[in-house]
């Protein structure tokens, strides 16, 4: 009768932790279909849309990574705004301005894509505007934070940052990896 008991626990207790994590996945997709709904609302009527009625975040621009599937970026680098897609961080250059962009996210997901990028691949990143910029990797680069601060300049380009290293089994190390592309003036896009 005991073991019957622990059988009938352990069961369900798997069974609540396979729904539980079945529930964060299918939120997690949810979201990104609201994130991208929102982007397109966006860009159609041009006025600011919130993917849903109490995010803290929206969506300031879509991000193309050669080979890679687009990714909605959203305003922000805070933890909740990271969960859900790359982040603008404040303070940064918008796309095609005259100062860098500077945008972020985990290295286990949406930048686990960042490791494969070589010297020369082209970046794509679609302001609020609706208008497509190309910029051109020239420089990856692996940084401590405690000692070096992020590259912005006051010209046009683009940082993409994430943790470092891609593997690593504890998070929240000061290493960081850096890709930096330059602007590629009358290299934009129609519609990728």
């Amino acid at each position: 009768m005991i073991r019957l008991l622990l059988f009938v626990t352990c069961l369900v207790l798997g069974l609540w932790q396979l729904g539980s994590s079945s529930w964060l996945l299918a939120k997690a997709q949810l979201a990104q279909l609201l994130i991208a709904n929102a982007w397109e609302e966006q860009l159609q009527d041009g006025a600011p849309q919130k993917p849903w009625p109490w995010a803290d975040t929206r969506p300031v621009a879509k991000l193309k990574l050669q080979g890679q599937r687009p990714l909605v970026v959203l305003a922000g680098g805070s933890g909740q705004a990271l969960a859900f897609g790359p982040g603008m961080l404040a303070g940064s250059g918008k796309p095609g301005d005259f100062r860098t962009t500077v945008i972020a996210a985990h290295r286990d997901t949406h930048f686990a894509g960042l490791q494969h990028l070589q010297r020369g691949n082209a970046i794509y990143l679609q302001g609020e505007d609706g208008r497509w910029h190309t910029y051109r990797v020239t420089e990856l680069r692996i940084v401590n934070s405690k000692r070096e601060r992020l590259p912005v300049f006051a010209e046009r380009g683009l940082l993409l940052v994430t943790c470092y290293p891609f593997d690593a089994i504890a998070a929240g190390g000061p290493m960081r990896y850096l890709v930096y592309a330059e602007y590629q003036s009358g290299g934009g896009l129609v519609q990728l």
